[in-house]
């Protein structure tokens, strides 16, 4: 009965498809390593898909991944439906899971170094409690208004990312992502302070490309804080 159950949970990661979440994952976590995002093994990703959501296991090199590798989960329980045997769960799964609940299709978490920076960059200019914030910058056109808004953000707009801080367990960010996704319901994306960002999206493509130039804004505060230009007016 077990092989029968196993042979089953199989199933949902097998497809010829690229773009099944399952094959999906893989691409993209392989381009994020030679973006430098998933160093190491780390970072991760995550793509809901109807009622399952596929996520990257912990631990593992993300250039190397297979599908094979993917846990699956059932959303409406939070039970897993496939956990490969030798492989960990991704400490990530609830702060994925945050992202999900909000509607988003699709949660990717990076180690960017840019979003490293920034964190100590705002902490030392504005303090702890500050927020990312740049205005005024074409690249901020690839970011969405906020959830249930149409559109996306304009060029005289003022991007505002929020910073929580790290913790000596990924999953203990939960609560701090959440309260921060609460504090800034527009946002769709958190910095983690000396860690990384998540960054989410109504499905696969715009997270992938918000995620993008998100990344790219925060390469570019960094250099335009080298140069002693300010973000905002």
């Amino acid at each position: 009965m077990s092989q029968v159950r196993d042979e089953a949970a199989d199933v949902l990661v097998h497809s010829l498809d690229p773009e099944h979440p399952a094959n999906h994952i893989c691409t993209l976590c392989a381009k994020f390593y030679t973006l430098g995002w998933v160093t190491g093994t780390g970072g991760g990703t995550s793509i809901r898909h109807e009622d399952k959501i596929f996520i990257a296991p912990s631990g593992v090199q993300k250039e190397m991944l297979k599908p094979t590798d993917m846990f699956v989960m059932d959303f409406a329980s939070k039970e897993y439906i496939r956990k490969p045997k030798v492989l960990k769960p991704s400490a990530c799964t609830p702060l994925f899971l945050a992202a999900f609940t909000r509607g988003a299709g699709c949660c990717i978490h990076t180690h960017s170094q840019w979003a490293v920076l920034i964190t100590l960059l705002v902490e030392r200019e504005f303090g702890k409690d500050a927020c990312f914030e740049i205005e005024e910058i074409e690249q901020i056109k690839g970011i969405p208004k906020g959830r249930g808004k149409v559109g996306n953000l304009g060029y005289f707009d003022r991007l505002r990312i929020p910073i929580i801080e790290n913790t000596a367990h990924e999953e203990d960010l939960t609560s701090s992502l959440e309260e921060a996704m609460e504090k800034y319901p527009d946002t769709y994306a958190v910095l983690v302070r000396r860690h990384g960002i998540y960054v989410w999206g109504d499905n696969v493509h715009k997270a992938k490309t918000q995620c993008e130039s998100i990344d790219y804004i925060l390469q570019l505060a960094v250099e335009m804080k080298n140069l002693g230009l300010p973000w905002t007016k």
